[in-house]
């Protein structure tokens, strides 16, 4: 009677132990199988231009160009093979601009996008899916060639040091002669009080002084000494 009750029980620990290989199994397959799987982004690009070729001349960049797609004639887009994660859409144009959306794509297939600020990273504005890309305006591949001006020969610093001076030269003496006598004798009068005290100690001498303790001790002179005659 016991064989066969450890008979039973031998086999229920094996069906237990085979059931809980294949459901671990089968949790790591379906992990392998989400991480795996592959999603498509799609959307529409709006060119305002007339030209009939740019759809031939556009492409899409995911992820800095790693994923690539075309667009049809009628705008629109759809890039297939993508995994779950976060990417960069970008419209490439030689002629027409086009602004940067990001893209997160979760493991369960939701797609939720985002516009791309970098100067603020933080900030988040959510944009429809699927997306739209709008022509923002035109790229500038050279530089505007620089015209000459007058004001680029008026400010030039080598202009500045030769007409300020002459100006002062100009303008000053005739400012002088339009002040009213008053003005004159007075300005006159302080001129007159400095050359008239040349011997005044300089600042600088009287501070060197000051923190020196006092007035600076004059030398003592040697006193002569007093040569006696010789006698004869």
């Amino acid at each position: 009677m016991e064989e066969p009750i450890q008979y039973i029980q031998f086999l229920l620990c094996l069906f237990l132990f085979n059931w809980n290989s294949f459901v671990s199994g089968t949790g790591s397959e379906l992990e392998d199988f989400n991480d795996k799987a592959e999603f498509k982004i799609e959307g529409k690009v709006y060119f305002a231009s007339k030209d009939k070729e740019w759809t031939m001349n556009t492409r899409v960049l995911v992820d800095g160009g790693n994923y690539l797609g075309f667009v049809r004639p009628d705008g629109s887009f759809v890039v297939h093979g993508i995994p779950a994660g976060s990417y960069t859409v970008e419209i490439a144009n030689p002629n027409a601009l086009f602004e940067t959306v990001r893209v997160e794509i979760t493991s369960k297939g939701k797609i939720r996008a985002r516009r791309v600020n970098v100067l603020q990273p933080n900030l988040v504005k959510t944009v429809a899916y699927p997306l739209e890309f709008r022509e923002r305006g035109r790229p500038n591949y050279f530089h505007k060639r620089e015209q000459w001006r007058l004001t680029d020969f008026l400010f030039n610093p080598m202009v500045l040091t030769m007409i300020v001076p002459l100006l002062l030269i100009m303008v000053l003496p005739k400012l002088m002669n339009a002040a009213d006598a008053d003005t004159q004798k007075e300005m006159q009068s302080q001129m007159n009080v400095l050359n008239s005290r040349p011997n005044m100690p300089d600042a600088a001498e009287l501070f060197t002084n000051l923190f020196s303790g006092g007035a600076s001790k004059k030398a003592a002179k040697p006193k002569p000494i007093a040569s006696g005659k010789r006698g004869k």
